[in-house]
């Protein structure tokens, strides 16, 4: 069973610039496309490999869950989990023109059950967010 779901996009934007983005957590809530992510709490202002940073979030009622980076490589890949182990991932690659291919995935591989994530709404619920997440990020970026 798949248990990965991603979506690319071209956006008019370095990756260098993107990455910035996506290593502040204080940013993230200008780009999800989910309407959960509210504030960073007690975040690092740029993320690295080991680091945790807190989000204060609401699905229905408010909560707040604290993440920690799993993958990193400078100014290409990001990923973040929590304690159900599942992870959130950007792909960064140069497109040309100073352009970049980026690609978000929701991977539920790594969840500790991830039968009851396959069966659950989550994965066609991120698949919205996903898509909703690479449309902000492109007008982010848009070309004026």
């Amino acid at each position: 069973m798949r248990r990965l779901i991603r979506e690319s996009r071209i956006v008019s934007a370095p990756p260098a610039e993107i990455f910035e983005l996506l290593t502040d957590p204080a940013q993230h809530p200008l780009i999800d496309g989910s309407g959960s992510v509210l504030a960073a709490r007690g975040a690092p202002r740029r993320l690295a490999l080991g680091m945790k940073f807190g989000m204060d979030m609401r699905m229905g009622a408010g909560y707040r869950i604290l993440n920690t980076v799993v993958e990193f490589e400078e100014g290409r890949l990001i990923a973040w989990r929590h304690f159900n182990g599942h992870r959130w991932r950007w792909r960064l690659e140069p497109a040309g023109d100073g352009t970049t291919l980026v690609t978000e995935e929701f991977d539920w591989s790594t969840a500790r059950v991830p039968l009851l994530i396959s069966v659950s709404w989550f994965p066609r619920r991120n698949r919205r967010a996903i898509t909703g997440s690479l449309d902000r990020l492109e007008a982010r970026f848009a070309p004026r």
